[in-house]
């Protein structure tokens, strides 16, 4: 079976390309490479080309007799969705909305699609759940919950079939070594940390050292990129079985604190992090940790990967890896 994996040369899209691979599936990308990277497509055909040709979408659909989507394209940062809110919405929501009527046109059903624990907001308490209240605090967070309900009326109208997964913190690489996390900017505290342990980066800065936490840092749920990829492959398989439409949390269901993870760093490394101590940044909240139990009950998967220190060592590998392939 084809699958179009849209933003499949990304972070999470490319893990999840090599995943259905190994699972059976041909992976066909479909990424405008702003942010995915041309050496990370190694397991099916390559589509350049961007969600605002609806033209182009037709075409990948038709031309590979694509019969499911997985959709990751997307904008990510925060900062710059609350700088730059039309972009977000331009690229996240309207450009999205291309792919829909686009497999509506051609009669494609399944999609799993990429989204967020932005879609909560603060939460009035930790676990997180499916079913607590989703109030975004920044326009990604609307963005991605726009998503979720667009594909639930597509659903209405047109008998769309679809898995809305609501990540927590991806992190780690390919244990293989062969994928990772490559930003620009980067903005997640694990390739941060590791950069300032390599010297690549001036020391990390710690947002928050007066957290209601018990090392007063924020603690978040970090989850490894390889178990993001093997849920969309079941979420997938979910679909092709009949499941019905449904939304789920992706995370460990552990907390990490900003130190912890410095540690686990410094552990992996062999030598200290250079470290500075920041105020808080306004609406980062104190705890996010996912409940992940009906992900659990509805695909039978759960996070292989429950140890930060085991997550931070593939990161850690790939990014010497990664440096010793740039700079050769």
């Amino acid at each position: 079976m084809n699958v179009l994996v849209v933003g499949g040369a990304g972070y999470i899209g490319s893990h999840t390309a090599k995943a259905l691979h190994r699972a059976g599936f041909t992976p066909v990308v479909f990424d405008n490479l702003v942010y995915g990277h041309r050496w990370a497509v190694r397991w099916g055909p390559f589509v350049e080309a961007d969600l605002a040709d609806k033209a182009a979408i037709l075409e990948a659909l038709r031309r590979y007799r694509i019969e499911a989507v997985i959709h990751f394209a997307a904008y990510a940062y925060v900062g710059e969705s609350m700088q730059n809110p039309a972009k977000y919405f331009r690229n996240n929501v309207a450009h999205m909305l291309n792919l829909l009527e686009a497999m509506v046109e051609v009669g494609v059903q399944p999609i799993v699609f990429s989204s967020s624990c932005a879609t909560y907001g603060i939460p009035h308490a930790v676990p997180i759940r499916e079913d607590f209240p989703q109030a975004p605090i920044n326009p990604y967070g609307e963005t991605k919950l726009m998503g979720e309900r667009m594909l639930k009326w597509f659903g209405v109208g047109h008998g769309l079939r679809w898995v809305a997964l609501r990540y927590f913190n991806a992190s780690g690489a390919d244990p293989e070594g062969e994928l990772g996390e490559v930003h620009d900017p980067e903005t997640h505290l694990i390739p941060l940390v590791i950069d300032a342990a390599l010297g690549r980066r001036p020391p990390v800065r710690i947002f928050g050292t007066d957290y209601p936490t018990p090392d007063g840092t924020a603690i978040r749920d970090y989850i490894h990129v390889d178990d993001l990829a093997s849920a969309h492959v079941r979420a997938l398989q979910y679909l092709l079985e009949g499941g019905e439409p449904v939304a789920l949390n992706l995370g460990t269901g552990q907390g990490t604190s900003v130190r912890e993870v410095i540690r686990a760093v410094e552990r992996v490394a062999l030598r200290p992090v250079p470290a500075e101590e920041a105020p808080r940044r306004p609406g980062d909240p104190p705890v996010l940790v996912a409940d992940p139990s009906l992900a659990k009950k509805v695909l039978g998967w759960e996070a292989r990967y429950q140890e930060i220190v085991d997550i931070v060592r593939t990161a850690w590998n790939f990014a010497i890896r990664h440096s010793r392939v740039s700079s050769a």
